[in-house]
């Protein structure tokens, strides 16, 4: 039998929705495998390893220890390669998330292995991913050694969660040493609503929307929608909002369910972050703007008159 390990990603002491899509994307590669969840953190570990294995992992290991509260690059290589050194996997499936950008080629260098990052989809036995800032794709296929790839969030769906599962669950101590980066405090900027990277539905706003003031009525459709609210890079640069929010090839790379661009013009380094979305709507009062081109659904008018309208016929609902 293969074993495939699942890494976990938690945040606050909660698991991200990447973390199942990781035990997912294993049981699609090779549906007879032994998936193993992995969970790296500094508490309640256990918890998080059944949550793993409520959502189709068939064990999990655990390592538990004060220098994995916060990602440094050190700190979870060292306990990543003792899992995968004390496990032999056959394959490691992580998430194309920042840690995980970071974590997969180090590890890829430590165990001299190939490494397909930014899977999108698995066809039969190709691993397919996006190139050239979204414009095309290409499929790679493993000939030999360790199967190992990163997975876009949002894009391979989870198994539906089953409470009643148990597996073992077990524990590896690992001596973390020499620390070149020591995280002392984290200051986060506040922020409210739905995360960004894992929002099903995301609204995100463009140079169109004039001001700070003119992204409110979008956190307002967002709010009855239970959307995240984004931004193009023109409107981060432009001083409307905070560049965490930003979408797009220097930004945040997203796909939700349901795209709503509002006053986006559709420049190439914005759709190479939300092309991929699986309902694009756009509002512009630009019948020219090039996000019609990529749109599955168009409204030519003033958004400050759209989306009002928008959220009094949501709320209406």
């Amino acid at each position: 039998m293969t074993t495939f390990l699942a890494f976990a990603e938690a945040k606050d002491g909660e698991l991200r929705n990447v973390s199942f899509e990781t035990i997912a994307t294993a049981k699609q590669i090779d549906d007879s495998a032994d998936v193993v969840g992995v969970v790296l953190a500094d508490q309640n570990t256990e918890t998080l390893a059944n949550e793993m294995i409520q959502y189709g992992a068939d064990r999990a290991v655990v390592v538990e220890h004060s220098d994995l509260k916060e990602y440094t690059s050190d700190a979870f290589t060292q306990a990543a390669m003792a899992v995968i050194n004390d496990e032999d996997p056959d394959g490691i499936v992580m998430g194309h998330t920042s840690a995980g950008k970071d974590l997969s080629p180090r590890l890829a260098n430590k165990l001299d292995s190939g490494l397909v990052s930014d899977v999108t989809s698995i066809d039969g036995d190709e691993f397919v991913r996006p190139i050239y800032s979204g414009k095309a794709f290409e499929k790679k296929t493993i000939k030999d050694g360790l199967t190992f790839v990163t997975i876009r969030p949002n894009n391979i769906a989870p198994l539906e969660q089953d409470e009643s599962r148990s597996g073992d669950v077990s524990s590896l101590d690992v001596d973390i040493k020499d620390l070149r980066t020591v995280i002392q405090d984290v200051v986060r900027k506040a922020s409210e609503g739905v995360d960004l990277s894992e929002a099903n539905i995301i609204v995100a706003g463009g140079r169109g929307v004039k001001s700070a003031e003119g992204f409110e009525p979008l956190y307002e459709l967002a709010d009855e929608l239970g959307a995240a609210v984004g931004a193009s890079r023109g409107a981060c640069d432009a001083g409307y909002c905070d560049y965490s929010l930003q979408i797009g090839q220097t930004g945040k790379v997203v796909t939700p369910d349901l795209y709503i661009a509002v006053g986006i013009s559709g420049a190439i380094q914005h759709l190479a972050g939300m092309s991929n979305s699986k309902v694009i709507v756009a509002i512009n009062k630009d019948p020219e703007a090039n996000i019609f081109n990529v749109a599955d659904y168009g409204i030519v008018g003033d958004l400050f008159d759209v989306i009002p309208k928008f959220t009094e016929e949501i709320k209406a609902l």
